[in-house]
């Protein structure tokens, strides 16, 4: 059992980066960005072929998010640029992106790193240690973005998200914001793509389908629990929610209920779950704001009819 939630809690950290990017997009930017279920395994595929091919696995996991970011400017750029529709900009990647994974990794479906030097390798073991480094590369990570998003450039991309046509009055130029903030988000995803490509000792061509549900259900969970109060409580509640997701998802498969393979139905379900609970609980609380002032009001309209008479 304490096994199963280390090693969900190890999943979350890595997998939080990924979530960490659809905030960019769909929270900050409000941009329904598909391209990240093909970018997470382009950062798999050129982490491991690097890999494999003897180079540094610090330098391919930066090359790894330099992949990210080359697919999230060519879907910012068919959107801003080429006027496509976001979601379908995003589709089109995200189709494309699956010939070019195949290509990256040599015409082969899946690439193994087992047995090869990784960046996770000094860490792996004991549990404890790789989930300690994994914390603090992940607030690094986490403090910097935060720090981005309160520079002039950040701050653009925030009001991009917030009213474009306000920005676009100022003079800010709202098509290089959001190619910004789509490439930084899926250049991140990437990221995570890379780290998990080592964790698991093998890439795959497929590795990155459900990612984006996956990522949105991070985001929801963590705003559901923990809040979005302040940019720096926002991005924590994302990085938390992937913790809290990846917790979730262990204790799920270990009833006799699911089997391993209704891993999908199971993210679908905790999605519904996130998404429908805090709606239920919001109209929950205006009804009974709305009872007590129907009360108020009622008592303040018998108690004048008592003083005219």
């Amino acid at each position: 059992m304490l096994d199963s939630i280390y090693g969900a809690i190890a999943l979350g950290l890595l997998f939080a980066l990924m979530a960490l990017g659809v905030y960019i997009t769909f929270r900050i930017l409000d941009f329904p960005d598909l391209t990240v279920d093909g970018s997470f395994a382009t950062g798999g595929a050129i982490a491991a072929i690097l890999i494999t091919h003897g180079y540094h696995p610090a330098i391919a996991t930066l090359a790894a998010f330099a992949g990210g970011l080359v697919a999230g400017a060519c879907t910012g750029l068919l959107h801003t640029k080429g006027k496509v529709n976001g979601l379908l900009a995003g589709i089109i990647m995200m189709i494309a992106l699956y010939s070019i994974n195949i290509r990256i990794m040599g015409g082969k479906p899946n690439i193994s790193v087992v047995n090869t030097e990784t960046l996770l390798s000094p860490i792996m073991k004991p549990i404890g240690l790789f989930i300690l480094v994994s914390a603090i590369a992940v607030i690094i990570v986490k403090l910097l973005l935060d720090a981005f998003l309160h520079t002039d450039v950040g701050l653009a991309l925030r009001a991009t998200g917030d009213n474009a046509g306000m920005i676009r009055s100022f003079g800010a130029n709202t098509d290089l914001t959001k190619v910004l903030g789509v490439s930084l988000s899926n250049g991140l995803v990437a990221v995570s793509g890379a780290l998990i490509a080592q964790q698991g000792g093998f890439a795959d061509i497929t590795m990155g389908v459900g990612m984006i549900v996956i990522g949105l259900a991070s985001v929801i969970i963590g705003e559901a629990i923990f809040g979005t109060r302040t940019v720096f409580i926002a991005t924590l509640a994302v990085v938390l929610g992937s913790i809290v997701y990846r917790i979730v998802i262990a204790l799920a498969l270990r009833v006799e209920l699911f089997r391993a393979s209704d891993l999908k139905l199971v993210t679908a379900l905790i999605v519904i779950i996130a998404l429908v609970v805090p709606y239920v609980r919001r109209m929950m609380k205006q009804k009974k704001l709305a009872r007590k002032r129907t009360i108020e009001l009622t008592a303040t309209l018998a108690s004048g009819k008592g003083g005219k008479v």
